[in-house]
Parts: C-alpha cells; sequence; structure tokens
C-alpha cells in the first residue's frame, strides 16, 4: 500500500513560491548579508596594498629546430663539438634556477634594503622601492641583523627616531648622517634630498626598512617568477612575476634577462679564451728560438760570405727541413695530447676545452669521444638547475660521464703511444739525412744547420699565428644564442589585486548567496513543521484548523477575552468540528497529541469553553492522569476526579465541577493511579460516558500524548472524532508519521490535526501555508484578519520592532 508516509524518504519537489516566500519574508537578512559584504569588499579595495604583474619576452635558440651554427661556432672547425645542446624546456629551468636569481639580486643594490611606510593608524602600509625619502648605508664588514624591522620616525628635518621592537629594546634620536652601531648593526641613514625634504608630503611621519636575507630573497623572486612558452612549436619564453611596486619587478625581469643573455655569451667564450691562452704559451716558446737562429743565420752568411747553398745540399736540406716539420707537428700534438690528459683528470667539466681541430687533429675516435663527454657534463649543468642532490637523475648522468672519462682517458694514452712511436720513426729518418749532410762541406753543412733551425721556427710561428688569429676572430663574432624581445615596462604593468569591480561583484553574489544557502540549509535540516506542506505531504490526515500564538499570561485567553483573535481561531475550530458531528448522538471530541509541549490541555480547555459560549452544555473531562492540569487552570480541588471514580470512591455527581463560565463543567482526573491504563479499561468509564452524553450537548477529553503512553488508545474507542494537536516549530515531522500510521494501519479514519501556536511574522516563511487559505473549507479561516486590521478584534496588537513596521507596509504583512 502506498502510504503519504513513504514521501518522507523521497526527495522532496521545490515550492518556487514557497521559496520565494521565504525569501522575501526574510529581506532584512538579505540586506544585512549585503552591507555586511559590501564593506569587506570596501575595506578591502581601500587597504589592500596592491599587486602588479609585469612581464618580459625572450626568444631563445631550440636546437630540436634545426638551427645551424653561430660566431665561433662557424670559424673554428670541429668547435660544433663543444656546443651544448639546447632546448626551450632546459632554458626554462636555468631562467628559474637559483644561481641566475642570485646572480641578478646581486646586481641590484636597491634590493638588499626594503623600505616601507606605514600608514595612519597602522592600518595600511606600502613599500617605496626607490621613492623612499632615506637611504639606508649598511658597513658590509660588520654583522648586520636581517629579515628585522627597524623603525624610523621623522622629528625634523635633521634628526629621526630610530626604534627596534622589545626583543631589541632600542630607541634613540639619531641626526642624519650620524652612525649607529650595536652588536648586530652598523649603519647611518641619509636623505635622498635634503634640500626639498618634507615630511609632510608623506600620509606618515613613521617608516620601517629590512636589512634582506638575499638568500630568502632569491629564493621569493625564483618563486613567483613564472615561465612560459608562447605555443608548442615555438621558442619565445613569457617571464612574468608580480610584486608590490611595479617599478621593482620591472628591475628585476630585465636584469634576470640580461645576466641570462650575458651568462649564456660567457659560456661560449671560454672555449675561444682557452685556445688562445694555449697557442700564446707556445708562441711564448717559438718567439725566442725564431729570433735567435734568424741572427744566427744573419751573422753566419755576413762573416762566411755565403748566400746560397749547393744544388746537392739543398736537396738535403729540403729532405731534412720536410722530415723536421714533421716533427715538429708530432711535438705539438704531443703538447694537445698532455694538456688535454691533465684536462681530464683535473676538470670537473668540459665546458671550456680546446678543440682538437685548433692543433690540425681529426682523429673521429677522439673527436666523438670529447664530444660526448662535452655533451653529458652540459645536461650535467642543466640538471643541476633543478634537480636535488642525490637524486636519481643525477646519479644516473654521473655514472654517464665516470664511464665515457674512462673511454677518453684510454683514448688518449693510445693516442700518445701512437704518436711516441711515429715521433720515434721521424726522428730516426732525420738521422739519416744527417748522416747525408756530413759528407757535404764544412761551411754548406753549417748554412743548413742554421737555415733548418730558422726555416722551423718561422713555419711554426706563422702556423701558430693563423691558429690565433682564427681564434680571436671566433671570439669576437661570439653571439648569444637568446635574445631579449621584449624588455618589461611600469607602463605595461597590470593590476592583479585588488580588482574593485570584482571585488564588489563578488560580495553582492555572497550577499545575496549566502542568505538563500543558509535559509535552504535551515530548511533542509529542519525536522519539525514549520507549514502546512510539511504536513500534507506526509499524511492524508485532514487538517482541522489552525491556533495562533497565545501571547497572554491566560492558559484560557478565550474566556478572558472573547473578542480577541485566538478567540476567533477557537470559533473556526469549533465550527470545524460541527461539520464533522453532524450525525444525531455524536458529541464526544477526544484531544490528545504524540508527545508532552504540544499544548493538547490548552486546546481542550479553550475549545471547551468556546463550545460552552455558543449555549451548549459542555463536559471537559481531563483524562491524563499521570500528568493532571486542567484543575490548575479552573482553581479546582483535584482530591476527587475521574480517578476516584474509577475505583469507586466517588459517584458521578461528586466528580462533575461547575465553573465560572456558563454552560462549562469540568471533570478533573483525580489523584494520579499506579495503573492508569488498567482503570481506562473498566466498565466504570463506559457507564460514565453514557450518562455524561445524556447530561450533556458537548464531551471534550483531555487526554495523555499517544506516543508516550498507552491511555490515549484506549479512549479513541469513546470519541466521535479525535483531535491530534501537533505545535508549529516544536512537533517532529515523525509526529505527523505516526499520526498516518494510525489512520491508514490502524483504521483510525476519524482522526483530524490541529496546528498550534502559530506564529506568522515569526521565522522565515512561517506565514506561507498556515498565515493564509485554511478557512476555505474549514469555516472562517485563520488567515482572515489575524491581527491584520487594527481595532477589528478587542485586543492591543503587541508593539513591532522597526524591521516588522517597514516589512508590514512594504509586503502588507
Amino acid at each position: 500500500m502506498d502510504y503519504k508516509s513513504d514521501s518522507f524518504y523521497q526527495e522532496e519537489n521545490i515550492d518556487i513560491k514557497k521559496f520565494l516566500f521565504k525569501i522575501l519574508s526574510n529581506w532584512y537578512w538579505f540586506a544585512l548579508s549585503l552591507f555586511i559584504a559590501l564593506t569587506a569588499a570596501y575595506l578591502v579595495n581601500r587597504y589592500s596594498e596592491p599587486v602588479f604583474s609585469v612581464s618580459s619576452t625572450l626568444i631563445v635558440r631550440d636546437d630540436q629546430k634545426g638551427k645551424g651554427l653561430t660566431g665561433a661556432e662557424q670559424v673554428i672547425e670541429g668547435m660544433e663539438i663543444f656546443r651544448s645542446t639546447k632546448n626551450v624546456q632546459n632554458e626554462i629551468g636555468i631562467l628559474q634556477s637559483y644561481f641566475l636569481a642570485n646572480k641578478a639580486i646581486l646586481e641590484l643594490k636597491e634590493f638588499e634594503i626594503t623600505y616601507i611606510l606605514v600608514g595612519r593608524r597602522g592600518i595600511k602600509e606600502a613599500k617605496l622601492y626607490t621613492r623612499s625619502p632615506f637611504k639606508v648605508n649598511i658597513d658590509t664588514s660588520h654583522y648586520q641583523l636581517r629579515g628585522y624591522p627597524i623603525y624610523v620616525r621623522f622629528l625634523s628635518g635633521s634628526e629621526y627616531e630610530l626604534e627596534l621592537d622589545e626583543e631589541y629594546n632600542i630607541k634613540e634620536i639619531l641626526k642624519f648622517g650620524e652612525e649607529f652601531e650595536n652588536d648586530n648593526l652598523k649603519f647611518n641613514i641619509t636623505l635622498t634630498d635634503a634640500e626639498n625634504f618634507n615630511p609632510d608630503q608623506w600620509t606618515s611621519n613613521k617608516f620601517y626598512f629590512i636589512i634582506n636575507n638575499l638568500n630568502a630573497l632569491t629564493n621569493q623572486y625564483r618563486g613567483k617568477l613564472s615561465v612560459t612558452v608562447n605555443d608548442k612549436k615555438g621558442s619565445i619564453l613569457t617571464l612574468t612575476t608580480q610584486g608590490y611596486v611595479a617599478q621593482q619587478e620591472v628591475d628585476y625581469l630585465n636584469k634576470l634577462s640580461e645576466v641570462y643573455i650575458r651568462s649564456g655569451l660567457d659560456e661560449k667564450n671560454k672555449t675561444a679564451e682557452n685556445t688562445l691562452t694555449f697557442i700564446d704559451e707556445q708562441l711564448k716558446e717559438i718567439v725566442d728560438s725564431l729570433t735567435t737562429a734568424e741572427t744566427n743565420l744573419q751573422n753566419f752568411r755576413l762573416n762566411k760570405q755565403i748566400i746560397d747553398i749547393s744544388k746537392e745540399g739543398s736537396a738535403i736540406f729540403e729532405k731534412l727541413e720536410k722530415f723536421q716539420s714533421e716533427k715538429t707537428l708530432i711535438a705539438i700534438r704531443l703538447k694537445y695530447y698532455d694538456y688535454l690528459l691533465k684536462y681530464i683528470e683535473e676538470k670537473n667539466d668540459f665546458l671550456d676545452v680546446i678543440s682538437p681541430s685548433i692543433m690540425g687533429i681529426n682523429d673521429p675516435l677522439l673527436v666523438s669521444l670529447i664530444s660526448k663527454l662535452a655533451e653529458l657534463y652540459a645536461e650535467k649543468g642543466e640538471l643541476l638547475y633543478s634537480a636535488r642532490e642525490n637524486s636519481p637523475l643525477l646519479n644516473l648522468s654521473n655514472v654517464k660521464i665516470q664511464n665515457a672519462r674512462s673511454s677518453l682517458l684510454e683514448n688518449v694514452n693510445n693516442i700518445i703511444n701512437t704518436t711516441n712511436i711515429s715521433l720515434k720513426d721521424v726522428n730516426q729518418r732525420i738521422a739519416e739525412v744527417k748522416a747525408e749532410v756530413q759528407k757535404l762541406p764544412v761551411t754548406e753543412r753549417e748554412l743548413i744547420g742554421i737555415q733548418r733551425m730558422f726555416n722551423l721556427n718561422d713555419d711554426l710561428y706563422t702556423y701558430l699565428l693563423e691558429k690565433r688569429a682564427e681564434a680571436g676572430i671566433a671570439r669576437a663574432s661570439n653571439i648569444s644564442d637568446n635574445k631579449i624581445l621584449d624588455i618589461a615596462r611600469v607602463e605595461n604593468a597590470g593590476k592583479v589585486t585588488p580588482k574593485n569591480s570584482l571585488n564588489y561583484m563578488i560580495a553582492l553574489i555572497l550577499g545575496v548567496v549566502i542568505p538563500i544557502l543558509i535559509i535552504l540549509l535551515i530548511d533542509f535540516f529542519n525536522t519539525r513543521i514549520i507549514d502546512k506542506k510539511d504536513i500534507e505531504d506526509l499524511t492524508n490526515v485532514a487538517i482541522i484548523g489552525s491556533i495562533g500564538h497565545n501571547s497572554t499570561d491566560s492558559d484560557i485567553p478565550v474566556a478572558e477575552n472573547s473578542k480577541s483573535a485566538i478567540a476567533e481561531s477557537f470559533r473556526s475550530l469549533r465550527t470545524n468540528i460541527q461539520y464533522l458531528l453532524t450525525e444525531p448522538g455524536k458529541k464526544i471530541i477526544s484531544v490528545s497529541s504524540t508527545i508532552s509541549g504540544e499544548g493538547k490541555t490548552f486546546i481542550a480547555t479553550n475549545l471547551a469553553s468556546i463550545i460552552a459560549m455558543s449555549n451548549k452544555k459542555t463536559l471537559l473531562i481531563g483524562l491524563d492522569m499521570r500528568k493532571p492540569k486542567i484543575y490548575k487552570d479552573f482553581s479546582i480541588d483535584n482530591e476527587t476526579g475521574i480517578s476516584t471514580y474509577l475505583i469507586n470512591k466517588s459517584s458521578y455527581e461528586e466528580i462533575i465541577h461547575s465553573t465560572e463560565s456558563d454552560n462549562l463543567w469540568v471533570t478533573t482526573s483525580g489523584p494520579s493511579p499506579p495503573n492508569p491504563a488498567e482503570l481506562l479499561e473498566t466498565e466504570r468509564l463506559q457507564q460514565f460516558f453514557e450518562k455524561a452524553k445524556k447530561d450533556f450537548d458537548y464531551i471534550v477529553i483531555d487526554t495523555p500524548p499517544v506516543a508516550i503512553v498507552t491511555d490515549a488508545i484506549l479512549l479513541t474507542k469513546y470519541s466521535d472524532t479525535n483531535i491530534f494537536v501537533v505545535r508549529q516549530n516544536f512537533s517532529n515531522k515523525n509526529v505527523v508519521l505516526f499520526i498516518d500510521e494510525l489512520y491508514n494501519k490502524k483504521g483510525m479514519k476519524n482522526i483530524t490535526l490541529l496546528v498550534n501556536d502559530i506564529k506568522i511574522p515569526g521565522y522565515y516563511g512561517y506565514g506561507y501555508g498556515f498565515g493564509y487559505g485554511y478557512g476555505y473549507g474549514y469555516g472562517y479561516g485563520y488567515g482572515y484578519g489575524y491581527g491584520y486590521r487594527e481595532g477589528y478584534y478587542g485586543e492591543e496588537e503587541a508593539p513591532r520592532g522597526i524591521l516588522q513596521q517597514i516589512r508590514r507596509k512594504v509586503f502588507n504583512r
């Protein structure tokens, strides 16, 4: 069977009309919420220090895009083997490295000290950067307390007050230019523009400065730098940073870009500079030998009067000169191999090694091994920008480098051995030629020896000069692989926060949404009965009427003021009951509730009183023998009552008490017995009702709560209609489910519901559901006239607050 109670566990449909009414009835909460939200937005916009965003762009070489060689790489043959592979992602890592950020910070001297203006009442602060009216000159040889605020307050154009907080307890008056010194600080303060100094031009004469920790400052700027690629296929990088002073962020980005470009160019120049150094060292040795050989040749020819060598001597000389040139080249190569061997053993990188091609060495295996090792060192250098020490990637890179070093060392040693063999062979051939020289005349033999030494040194000198010229051209033609496309500019800075319009928009949205959410959450988690729909959704039991809130001190307000609004609501209830008890002989009305506190005794008492006012003989019976109360309302002795009658200690006439109200009699419950339920099942109770029905037109029974004891269930067989009282904002929705179960499952069809303690101008939306519409089909209706028309009922309305008066005028409530 599909009962209405099952809907309690189903998703409820949204009642738009009800929801809108709740919003309108709580308009003042929205007004308060909007006021708070907009005030908060104003304070944020007014007192938040603005944050600016600046950006610059770089274009970087991406070797993965197939770009060719430049500068020295084009001039010196074989230079490409030392060209570290570049790609966009690696360059991003370099730009975000600690090394580069620290180098930029160290070159920006203004960054070492931060100057801050304290606003009035200390609410707002502003960073001044280069706009500070004073300058702090620190002694770099003295220890300086860093990262700590030091306050400065101008006293005049010549004096200021220096203050540190309670931890250091320093407060002194100093003159501008006077040195301050203690264990933690040593500096002096001077005015940036002493002639035009005017402390009144600032909103406050209180400042403070911080000597920054450069390591922390480096990490701060490194962390907030954002580097993005313009698109996946491009190599243009956009550098962005944010800060409180746009000019300071602009200076940092431009300096970082400058350091980045310069570092790349310096790295490229290392190879050419090392090559020049190596060649210059060789030239120093050759110059002296060449000068001596030239002098000896000139003196010999002058002294011996000999100009040319004979034809036979010339042939021998050419052969000897050829072998001697070979020996010289082999000797130079051996020097390079010794240099390379020492370089491999002592250096931890391959960024500035001299190319083998400089010395005319074109061994493919040697070039390949040096190129591989240079590439591995370049990769390690890029990893050091981002990877932590002992990271797996770094460890793997070290293993690869060690293996490559071992292979290169082995190859160089093999080449040295091979070269020594070649040198030995050349020396042997030179010795053979020298034996032929001995056959020549003495004078010619001496001339050949002197001429040979001169030509040998001259050729070697010329060769080295050519290589030096090539290296010089390479260094001069070196250009950076990367360049600045757009520098950062103050005029292009964008304000990030606070965004005034956005903050006000958010405030408006929150000011409306928050009260709505609160209303929805309260409604969602509310398990108490609020309006008529809460009952209709849970049961098919009819609602017979509703009773307003009793604002008087009396428990029987209908008797004290019969023209009151609450009296009118009981008249409406009386009329509705008459529609239910139309058949002859039906005159017993049972009033109950599920739990204590829902107002059943109040309803029973006032219902009996209002029925008696219609000239109907009415008997009010208090059958709640566990917690009797009716006798107090009528000031009747409770020594005798229904309990004493049921145990045969009192007669029917003894327990019927008249009251001050005409046509109203009361039977109290009497002393509380130990077994009320058993007494209610006796025949005497049936006899009592049979006799009472003959003597009275209506009988109203006040019963115990049905959810606590079974007494009320036992009395339903005597009643012609059973009124169950539920109290607004007090009774749980499960109460209605319990009543629905009695109606549907236990067959109690003569059940009706009465809603008690209605407060129309109360919490959100109470008027909706109970404030109108009950009269239709049930009599006059509670909604009609309850306090709506002043003076209509004979009672004074309770004073209304300002918000209630405004709401009444605006919404006619």
